[in-house]
């Protein structure tokens, strides 16, 4: 659904107002859709914020199904994804859709992982990729999308994935992805990046799970940065080799661009958003916005991940974002960021204004404000890369699509899609409604009495199908519904609990 409109229209807060910079893309144009589901995270605070049981698997999955349907203006997932890629062909100037065997590399954020050694335990407070979000996104480009799972690439060629994660997206129906870091990754010395202006620093080659890859989704993080914030378009700097391997944008003497709190200067983000092989191949970007780090050398905790602008209120951001626009999506990602107390109060570059330097780049790359000629690396001008602006004002959240004008951002809420799979429980009928089942879908009604389990009942079926307990719900101490896709032998949903009423308790 669109955001609501409010009567209340304000100025931007943090950036400087200003219209739309640049034309919308995208098969919905300019369109950013959100996801919250508070539902997707429980964590107390102790432990590791990563801990896979700290989310709920279904509601991330749901979550994910929604926002590529919303996306793509279609009412199932496997259907936004079809736009979404037709969409990226035909402004490369080819048809169709995804074909198989096609390659798809994903750029995830592992930032915080394996920084100053080679450990892969992942053990660490600092942020990166949520690893149930990464499971749930490739689970849908395989059963969604029809990917086979060996033609898909996690990479990050500037740290170490840790070991629990490669394991949890590598099992079941995800056997076959392959994972690259800086220890396996190899540099295709074929594919130099080529900045648009002169600067010095090594040469950089991209990864040849890139340049052999007709698609890219760029999986980054929400979050703030030492030197501002970092979004799809920093995140990057983890897709290249130049022989520095923990610190390759140092290497490359990049931070030199990102640390000079100006405006109308050259950005390195707009060529790699710009380069053939990375935004032009890119098919989705994505924000990972389940739990917000203030910067990327923070611990996560409690008090700093917990935001406090509406709708958040004092809890987790428990959020995903999506768009096929990359100045769109990192528009709408500095708006909340740069408005956000969890994220300013403890990270003052954060809440500098001119971290949008390289977004007024993007979004007028025809005639940038610096002065530079944007190229896609291998000499090609670029004139349009995405849309830029901010929104009315923090409360509303409102762009001017949303506002009825025909250009500018889309913000809109992701749409639940019409393949999401619910589990309903009419207490007066004893009746469980089963929604949206694939095939191999079982129903497994568990009794329990006295703590004990008493009994158990199972349901095949697909689509829409039902099962009545009202003749042993009056006998039974409670109840627990599972529903599970017996082929690929995972859950469908969320275990259901109910308390039953006993005959003498009437």
């Amino acid at each position: 659904m669109m955001l609501s409109v409010s009567s209340s229209v304000g100025a931007a807060e943090g950036f400087p107002a200003h219209e739309p910079y640049g034309e919308g893309v995208g098969a919905m144009p300019g369109r950013v859709v959100w996801a919250y589901e508070p539902d997707s995270v429980d964590w107390d605070g102790n432990g590791y914020w990563w801990e896979p049981d700290n989310f709920n698997e279904d509601v991330m999955r749901n979550m994910v199904s929604d926002s590529v349907a919303t996306l793509g203006g279609a009412s199932t997932a496997a259907d936004g994804w079809a736009a979404l890629f037709e969409n990226r062909n035909e402004r490369n100037g080819e048809s169709g859709g995804y074909k198989p065997g096609e390659k798809i590399a994903i750029k995830a954020n592992i930032n915080g992982s394996a920084v100053m050694d080679d450990d892969t335990s992942g053990e660490t407070r600092m942020s990166y990729t949520n690893p149930v979000l990464l499971k749930v996104l490739l689970t849908s480009l395989v059963e969604d999308a029809g990917v086979a799972p060996s033609d898909i690439t996690v990479y990050d060629v500037s740290r170490l994935f840790p070991d629990y994660m490669e394991k949890m997206c590598t099992e079941g129906i995800l056997n076959g992805v392959n994972f690259v870091n800086r220890d396996n990754g190899v540099a295709d010395e074929n594919a130099p990046i080529v900045w648009s202006h002169s600067f010095s620093g090594a040469v950089n080659y991209l990864p040849t799970c890139v340049t052999e890859a007709k698609y890219i989704i760029n999986f980054a993080n929400l979050k703030g940065h030492s030197y501002g914030i970092t979004l799809c378009g920093k995140n990057h700097f983890g897709s290249f080799i130049n022989g520095n391997a923990m610190r390759p944008p140092e290497g490359a003497n990049l931070h030199q661009w990102l640390t000079r709190s100006e405006m109308g200067i050259y950005s390195p983000l707009v060529d790699l958003m710009a380069n053939r092989h990375l935004g032009g191949k890119t098919v989705l970007f994505m924000l990972d916005a389940i739990i917000c780090a203030p910067s990327e050398g923070a611990s996560i905790t409690l008090n700093n991940s917990k935001w406090r602008q509406e709708p958040f209120n004092g809890d987790f951001t428990s959020s995903i974002f999506m768009s096929q626009d990359p100045v769109a999506i990192d528009s709408v990602g500095a708006d909340f960021l740069m408005n956000e107390p969890a994220v300013t109060d403890n990270n003052y570059s954060a809440g500098d204004a001119t971290n949008e330097n390289y977004l007024h780049e993007a979004g007028l790359v025809k005639n940038a404000p610096s002065g530079t000629v944007y190229t896609d690396s291998f000499g090609k001008v670029i004139t349009n890369l995405g849309v830029h602006e901010h929104w009315n004002n923090p409360t509303d959240k409102q762009y001017s699509r949303n506002l009825g004008k025909n250009e500018g951002i889309e913000l809109v809420m992701a749409e639940p899609a019409a393949g999401d799979v619910t589990v309903a429980y009419d207490g007066e009928s004893g009746e469980i409604t089963v929604n949206n089942a694939p095939e191999n879908s079982t129903l497994i009604t568990a009794f329990y009495r006295d703590k004990f389990l008493s009994g158990v009942e199972i349901t095949k079926g697909s689509g829409t199908f039902t099962a009545n307990i009202k003749d042993k719900i009056k006998t039974v101490d409670k109840i627990k519904i599972f529903l599970w896709d017996m082929k690929t032998i995972r859950p469908l949903s969320e275990a259901r609990e109910i308390q039953a009423l006993k005959e003498n308790e009437e």
